[in-house]
């Protein structure tokens, strides 16, 4: 008999066994449809219709032909490519009562298998894996109706994904398959899809990656790192604190890698703030979560010290790695001391048995001597390692001729190179060049024009004799550098050694072009010097700050002032940032100033220094800028000298508040308040920033700017009962009332009334002037503490009063003597 099974919206008149029960099943069922995101690369399937009843109402009965025959049926349904079909048959065998791990063993996998590869062929993905998915839930293992084909086409399509960077529909499709415990590593290398991920800049799609794998953590390290290399610290910790959430407990290898990541990104506050919260979380590091944040923060050899000072408190042993790392430290700061007591320590730990050192402590230790040019100790440490059975490689050869070549030996610098040939260690190029250098250096031009045209010929032996042949040397574009060096003032050698550079397929840097420079200009041709900046950027270079700072320092020494600070005022608009030979080289430009706006130039630059972090001699410009004050006294008094000879250990303090007093009161604003603060000076340092402003105002007068208001000048702010200060301020009032009246002849007044807390200022002064001294001090909540909070005290205001007067004759017997 001939039974209709209606399956979808497929109507097949297809032959059955007889329902045991004699019924017959004809209606037609709409199973649900799968959860699964739109796919833009395949067209929606057939909708699957709901749960269809049993095939047969009564208990299935293996040991019947029901089984082979349904199992038959389903498999070449998926065969002929109706897969919906096969879902149906599947889940009404199921539904009677078979085991779906059952009936997929009964499936033939070859045929199910050949129709899922005709869909994917296709690119039919969707709709195999809602079938997949479908299945899956009535207990049939999807993996195991794929054969090897299938497969393939699987990771094809994965791959083709990925090269097209489709990341999101790729992920989206590696979280369904993994749920369907398919082999998605076997599919598609993770790592790529992590590149690809890190390249959108989505770190959220990253993690859901990871999160797929068993071997998260090492997933999360890897997300992290390529953010790193890309210096992308946000993402990078957007992925690391994802991975406390989602991974359970403490994982040291996330520790690490974040904290590389902040080395990478040169963020070092950033990996101390991850340490801080470790501790706080009672996480003990292990010691390579110790070595990497002492790695990363080995620019600064008091925090590396403390962490390993730390870890030791913790219980964490040292090893080897650590020891290098505090080497690494000490050589960066150039404290020989301490790495020499670090290495005798581990010498005492290698006598012990506990450590063995490495050609890596031995190099690192040898580099710090020879930064120092401690040569003989760096011959020392060559002993101890051959001595020890450790060969010296190529870098710690390198780092022997170079202690050697820095000292300025360099006939030893070559016997060394002579012995790195001994013992068969191929030299590279940086040996090549440290011999060069160390030749330059010694001023022996030819000697290093020599060794070139040996080694460029390969005539080693002819130099070092028939030890070593073969040797096989390529300059580079330091090897030129070098040589331009030694070319002293001719242009025309250096331009030859450029070209040539040139010839041999290298391109001539930022410090070609300025070595170049600085060879014109050493010659006298200032213009020839400037156009090579020119030159940079024709042959698509960017001057760089040593570019600018040859130039400047060639306009400097043909006194051409105007013109270096138009190229440090060029820098500054391209973004190029000043180091601290730019801004020494501006600083002692001049040997005296002559005007206020030369003055003013100069402590603009000073500020910009400091702003920048670095450090200045601010003795030499004090010095130079006292002189220039000094300049307002003519036909000094015999008192002059003695003032002069005072003991001037003050002036040069850190952050020295004497030429920020002095640029303070340079500004242009100050000339019409003419209101001077002393406040923390010396007597020596208050005598310069009053004369100062007294030779700015001698210049506005010569300029036809007249005197407007009294000239007040505060010495300090004390309570009564603050001996010290009083005194300090005495003296320093009565140094600068000296000045005024026995140097200079002006008329000076004294007033210093005590203020109670509350009450208004009153003095004998005119109105204006009080104003005045109102804007010098700021409001009322910017006055000193010691004026608003003493609730008990009254406080004492010593000042100094030039009337506008006395200053109008002062200048004018200025002007008079003059003519």
């Amino acid at each position: 008999m001939r039974v209709f099974i209606i399956l979808g919206y497929t109507c097949s008149s297809i032959s059955t066994p007889p329902n045991p029960n004699g019924n017959r099943s004809t209606k037609p069922y709409k199973p649900p449809i799968p959860k699964l995101s739109p796919s833009k690369s395949s067209p929606p399937i057939s909708t699957l219709h709901s749960r269809p009843p049993p095939l047969f109402a009564g208990r299935w009965d293996p040991n019947k032909t029901h089984l082979s025959y349904f199992a038959d049926l389903a498999s070449k349904l998926a065969r002929d490519g109706k897969l919906q079909d096969f879902a149906m048959i599947v889940e009404s065998v199921v539904l009677s009562g078979v085991k779906g791990s059952q009936f997929a063993a009964a499936l033939k996998v070859e045929m199910v298998a050949k129709g899922i590869s005709g869909f994917l062929k296709e690119g039919k993905v969707r709709s195999v894996v809602e079938v997949l998915m479908k299945v899956e839930e009535l207990g049939v293992r999807p993996v195991e109706l794929f054969d090897g084909y299938a497969m393939e086409l699987l990771g094809r399509h994965c791959r083709r994904l990925l090269k097209f960077k489709q990341v999101q529909e790729l992920v989206e499709l590696m979280e369904i398959l993994a749920g369907l415990h398919f082999p998605i590593k076997e599919l598609v290398e993770p790592s790529e899809v992590i590149k690809i991920c890190v390249d959108k800049r989505s770190p959220k799609l990253a993690i859901r990656y990871a999160c797929i794998f068993p071997h998260a953590h090492i997933l999360f390290c890897n997300i992290m790192y390529e953010f790193g290399k890309r210096r992308a610290l946000v993402s990078a910790l957007t992925a690391y604190e994802a991975s406390k959430e989602k991974l359970s407990g403490s994982n040291m290898y996330i520790y690490r890698t974040i904290i590389d990541v902040c080395g990478l990104c040169k963020d070092y506050m950033k990996s101390r703030y991850i340490y801080e919260d470790l501790l706080q979380q009672k996480v003990i590091p292990n010691i390579y979560v110790f070595n990497s944040l002492m790695n990363v923060n080995s620019h600064d050899l008091s925090y590396t010290f403390h962490v390993y000072k730390s870890m030791q408190n913790l219980g964490v042993a040292a090893d080897l790695a650590c020891y290098n790392i505090l080497l690494k430290a000490c050589c960066l700061a150039g404290r020989v001391d301490l790495a020499q007591d670090i290495y005798r320590e581990v010498q005492h730990l290698e006598s012990t048995g506990v450590l063995k050192l490495d050609v890596f402590t031995y190099s690192t230790i040898v580099k710090v001597f020879s930064d120092a040019k401690m040569w003989h100790m760096a011959l020392n440490v060559k002993e101890d390692m051959l001595s020890a059975g450790v060969m010296p490689n190529t870098v710690t050869w390198s780092s022997l001729i170079s202690a050697c070549a820095n000292a300025g030996l360099v006939d030893k610098a070559i016997q060394l190179f002579e012995e790195m040939l001994l013992a068969s260690c191929e030299p590279n190029s940086q040996c090549f060049n440290i011999l060069l250098h160390a030749c330059v250096e010694a001023c022996q031009y030819d000697r290093a024009f020599r060794l070139f045209h040996s080694f460029k010929s390969n005539k080693v032996q002819e130099t070092f004799g028939k030890n070593y042949k073969g040797l096989s040397f390529k300059p580079t574009t330091t090897t030129y550098n070098t040589l331009m060096k030694a070319c002293g003032s001719d242009y025309y050698h250096a331009k030859a050694l450029m070209d040539e550079m040139k010839t041999e397929g290298l391109f001539p840097n930022q410090i070609s072009w300025s070595i170049l420079a600085d060879i014109c200009g050493s010659s006298g041709n200032v213009e020839g010097a400037l156009q090579i900046l020119n030159s940079m950027r024709v042959a698509g270079i960017q001057p760089d700050v040593v570019a600018y700072t040859t130039a400047i320092k060639i306009c400097v020494e043909s006194e051409n002032l105007d013109l270096a600070l138009s190229l440090f005022a060029e820098m500054k608009r391209y973004q190029i940032h000043p180091n601290l030979v730019t801004y020494n080289t501006l600083l002692r430009a001049r040997s005296r100033y002559g005007s206020v706006s030369e003055v003013q130039q100069c402590l603009a630059i000073y500020q910009d220094m400091r702003k920048a972090g670095y450090k200045p001699n601010d003795y030499y410009l004090e010095q130079l800028i006292e002189e220039w004050c000094e300049g307002v006294i003519q036909d000094s008094s015999p008192n002059q000298g003695e003032f002069s000879s005072w003991d001037k250990a003050d002036i040069g303090r850190p952050g020295s508040l004497l030429l920020e007093k002095v640029a303070e009161h340079l500004q242009q604003h100050i000339a019409d308040t003419l209101a001077v603060d002393l406040q923390g000076l010396t007597k020596v340092e208050a005598r310069i920033v009053v004369l100062a402003v007294l030779r700015m105002i001698k210049e506005n007068y010569t300029l036809g700017d007249s005197i407007k208001d009294d000239m007040l000048i505060m010495v300090g702010v004390h309570n009564e009962v603050d001996g010290g200060s009083m005194a300090h301020n005495l003296e320093v009032k009565d140094a600068i009332t000296k000045l005024l009246q026995d140097e200079l002849g002006l008329k000076v007044l004294a007033t210093g009334p005590k203020i109670p807390l509350d009450t208004t200022i009153e003095s004998e002064r005119p109105v204006d002037s009080d104003q005045n001294l109102e804007k010098s001090l700021g409001r009322r909540n910017e006055l000193p503490s010691e004026l608003i909070y003493s609730t008990r005290r009254p406080v004492v205001l010593e000042r100094l009063k030039v009337s506008r007067k006395s200053l109008q004759q002062w200048l004018r017997k200025r002007s008079a003597r003059r003519r």
